[in-house]
């Protein structure tokens, strides 16, 4: 027996990954990115394996673009424990459910990251203020990461969701019509 492709699952799943790799390359303000909600949604929806390839691929993608930097296995580590958080979300898509999972990945990035520049970094000296100060001047950037968070998290599933089922109605339409 052949494997047949789903289309309804498919389609929607590569307009997902196109779009966070665009918003991610178009001009944005700083943490307003769909990187956590790709996490989250390839978690839920991948194995463990290709949800990682999925994501640490666009990543790095859009970083040879964007530009390397010291921090980014502290960036990739807390994506990777993003799509664990995701995977959470394999059966449980509640608005609830998706809105707490986001809330938590960007305070999960938020802490892992700046850590990572306080470490890497020579602008804050390594004792707990300069950790302390770290956390502090990333304040007004957190807002942004949650705010992100939030929509990208809820337009990508609930997005999918929707275009599954146009794609499922429509096939149901073209085989009617045979």
């Amino acid at each position: 027996m052949k494997n047949k492709i789903k289309w309804d699952k498919m389609v929607p799943t590569v307009l997902i990954i196109l779009t966070a790799v665009f918003l991610r390359l178009a001009p944005h303000p700083p943490n307003f990115a769909p990187i956590a909600a790709l996490a989250l949604f390839t978690g839920a929806h991948f194995s463990k394996k290709s949800a990682i390839i999925i994501s640490v691929s666009t990543m790095f993608i859009s970083d040879l673009i964007l530009g390397l930097h010291a921090t980014m296995p502290f960036v990739y580590g807390s994506f990777i424990l993003m799509i664990f958080i995701g995977r959470l979300l394999k059966n449980n898509q509640k608005i609830h459910t998706l809105a707490g999972a986001s809330l938590i990945s960007s305070l999960l990035f938020f802490i892992i990251t700046n850590f990572g520049v306080w470490l890497v970094y020579p602008m804050y000296p390594r004792t707990l203020l300069g950790l302390v100060n770290s956390y502090t001047m990333a304040i007004p950037f957190f807002k942004n990461s949650i705010l992100g968070d939030l929509i990208y998290t809820f337009s990508f599933f609930k997005g999918f969701h929707l275009i599954s089922v146009i794609i499922n109605h429509r096939i149901i339409l073209l085989k009617a019509r045979k």
